[in-house]
């Protein structure tokens, strides 16, 4: 096939790759939070303790922390098509297990297995972006999959909280099991089934090194939001994750092929990519999670209507992801991770300053802004960090920006829930001289410290500078002209 055929054909497979990745990424994202609101009646239906109950959301959300550095790395040995396979039969048996569930301790097992598929979706799915699409549309592709993850964010709980309602919480399951199974042939026939030519031994003591550090950091804040980080589970998690990521750490300093090549994080663009990941998500979560619980507690609206706040900010993540995808393909990503990291900063301030009187307005204000910063940052970044690696460590670096991105997921709304719990503890009022009431004084405090992470962020951001361009052809045109 000549470079032109190659290059049309990929072109083309674009729409069909979205078409399915899409949906994916939308039904992963969704599955995380669907079962937050109807967790009081799996509760009341087998007896259990909210304590227990936590499991549903923890035992999914621990899978997920460890399997997407496993999936990024693997997929530079393995083929898209049945990596993506797998992981989708993996999500449809977890759903099967969770539908038919007997008891608690079952349909944790079913949650677990669930997100040991669910893992792998959205580091395939940039993968497979940034691998089959053109270079100038793959921010656009990128942008398409941001606006799912926004979307699913959004509408996870009230997607959930209302099929639960009406139907039972079996159904959400039954749902997930259905799609899972649909985009199954369709993604066999779309992503490719060559496996990438890699070379090397696979560390897989590094690489459960790694998994075991990430999830015992998220289990080990989880546990704090819950108990304070004087709780033995709490900080007994944080010194183990501590010991396994010092002896990750050590393993990748003297083994020949480490699981993470230590020279991704000489590439200055990469490195800046996943702190600034990193720092941005925990500032995104921790507005979503806080934003609603503001307006419940403060401004005493139901979780319902509560919930509605959030609407304009869903809707405009869903609308601008792509449009942004294809201005980082034409201006660059450092103006717009700069600019986003702004907005973010600015209006985690105005949240910080504004939320105290009657009205929600300014929290549904807040909330907007800073979820179009969001997208202005980490659209442009994950394409950037693609850009800036070399073929052969595309797949586990967009595996360690991803793993980074959902730790800070995790981490953000435990750090700024614990936050507002002690504040609301110590009853002082808000630092913020302009806050101005008393009631909710905690929450402008965790406000007020996004903002000082999004400042961190910046001074990472501003220290990103694009890549040089290589001489001569492009990277595809090289890879091809190499591989025929």
């Amino acid at each position: 096939m000549t470079s032109t055929a190659a290059t049309t054909g990929r072109a083309r497979s674009g729409p069909a790759l979205l078409a399915v990745l899409l949906p994916a990424m939308l039904a992963t994202v969704i599955a995380s939070d669907m079962v937050n609101l109807v967790l009081p009646a799996i509760g009341a239906e087998f007896g259990a303790t909210e304590a227990e109950l936590a499991w549903v959301v923890t035992g999914f959300l621990l899978m997920f922390s460890i399997g997407i550095p496993f999936y990024g790395r693997v997929s530079d040995r393995v083929s898209l098509r049945r990596l993506f396979a797998l992981a989708l039969l993996a999500y449809a048996a977890g759903s099967l297990i969770c539908a038919l569930a007997p008891d608690l301790l079952v349909l944790v097992l079913g949650r677990i297995v669930m997100g040991a598929g669910a893992a792998a979706i959205p580091v395939l799915s940039i993968i497979a972006v940034t691998r089959l699409m053109p270079e100038d549309r793959r921010g656009m592709g990128i942008g398409v999959l941001s606006a799912a993850t926004g979307v699913g964010t959004a509408a996870g709980p009230a997607v959930g909280g209302g099929i639960g309602q009406f139907l039972g919480w079996p159904a959400l399951f039954w749902i997930m099991l259905v799609v899972a199974l649909a985009l199954l042939p369709a993604a066999w026939r779309v992503l490719p089934g060559e496996p990438p030519a890699s070379t090397g031994r696979f560390d897989l003591p590094g690489g459960i090194l790694l998994g075991l550090g990430a999830g015992l950091v998220l289990f080990g804040i989880t546990q704090a939001q819950v108990a304070g980080f004087a709780a033995p589970a709490s900080w007994v998690s944080l010194v183990v994750a501590a010991v396994a990521i010092a002896l990750f750490a050590w393993r990748t300093a003297r083994v020949a092929q480490p699981f993470v090549p230590p020279a991704l994080f000489t590439n200055r663009v990469y490195r800046a990519a996943v702190i600034v990941a990193f720092l941005a998500m925990i500032v995104n979560l921790g507005g979503l999670v806080l934003v609603p619980l503001l307006v419940i507690d403060v401004n005493g609206l139901e979780p319902g209507a509560g919930a509605l706040v959030m609407i304009p900010a869903g809707v405009a993540v869903a609308a601008l992801s792509p449009l942004i995808g294809r201005l980082a393909d034409r201006v660059g990503t450092r103006p717009l991770v700069l600019a986003g990291l702004a907005a973010m900063g600015l209006f985690a301030l105005f949240l910080s300053a504004f939320t105290g009187g009657t009205s929600v307005v300014p929290a549904g204000v807040g909330m907007f802004g800073l979820s179009v910063g969001f997208i202005l940052v980490i659209t442009p970044i994950i394409g950037a960090a693609a850009s800036a690696l070399p073929s052969a460590q595309v797949g586990v670096g967009l595996g360690i920006l991803q793993g980074a991105q959902f730790l800070g997921a995790g981490t953000g709304p435990a750090l700024f829930g614990v936050l507002v719990t002690a504040r609301q503890e110590g009853g002082a009022g808000a630092v913020n001289p302009l806050y101005p009431g008393h009631e909710g004084a905690a929450f402008s405090d965790a406000f007020l410290a996004m903002a000082v992470v999004v400042v961190l962020a910046l001074a990472v951001a501003f220290r990103m500078r694009p890549a040089p361009a290589p001489v001569g052809p492009s990277r595809d045109v090289r890879e091809r002209e190499a591989a025929g």
